[in-house]
């Protein structure tokens, strides 16, 4: 059963890296799921382009307005694993995780993991390697390091 980023039953909503972690039994059915709203993303697009344009390089409006949910989208349909996390927040696995950027339609990708998984040593190519999945998608992504020199994505869609 499809489940939201908040939890809701039968509500698609893409892996942000701070949700619990999919049982591999449901990872078929989950991938199918990434494909479907992929397919319907790309058809708002086609929908919703005033100037033409290839709509897998040009976020939607709803998109831009909704970054964190965009973005984890286009690294989930590239095969990216997120990160996950128990209900007191303890983080379960390595992968992305993403949050609202400091800028209105910005994102912020980091690569997290729990405590000597060893993820800090693996962000930089971890990272590199989200780059084109989120491209594919019409999003740009610079890389930049932050405190204590742990590299982050800063995430803004492409102009058209």
């Amino acid at each position: 059963m499809t489940t939201g980023a908040g939890g809701v039953p039968g509500v698609f909503g893409a892996a942000t890296g701070d949700g619990p972690p999919l049982p591999p039994a449901e990872a078929e059915q989950r991938s199918r799921e990434v494909r479907a709203a992929v397919d319907g993303l790309l058809q708002i697009r086609r929908l919703t382009l005033s100037r033409g344009g290839d709509p897998r390089t040009v976020p939607a409006d709803w998109e831009r307005r909704r970054p964190v949910r965009a973005v984890a989208l286009a690294l989930e349909s590239g095969g990216i694993a997120p990160s996950s996390v128990d209900a007191s927040g303890t983080r379960l696995s390595t992968g992305y995780r993403v949050t609202a950027g400091e800028r209105p339609g910005t994102a912020v990708v980091e690569w997290l993991g729990p405590p000597g998984a060893g993820a800090a040593q693996e962000e930089a190519a971890a990272l590199g390697a989200c780059v084109p999945a989120l491209a594919r998608l019409g999003w740009e992504a610079l890389l930049y390091k932050g405190p204590r020199g742990r590299r982050f994505l800063e995430v803004e869609p492409m102009s058209p």
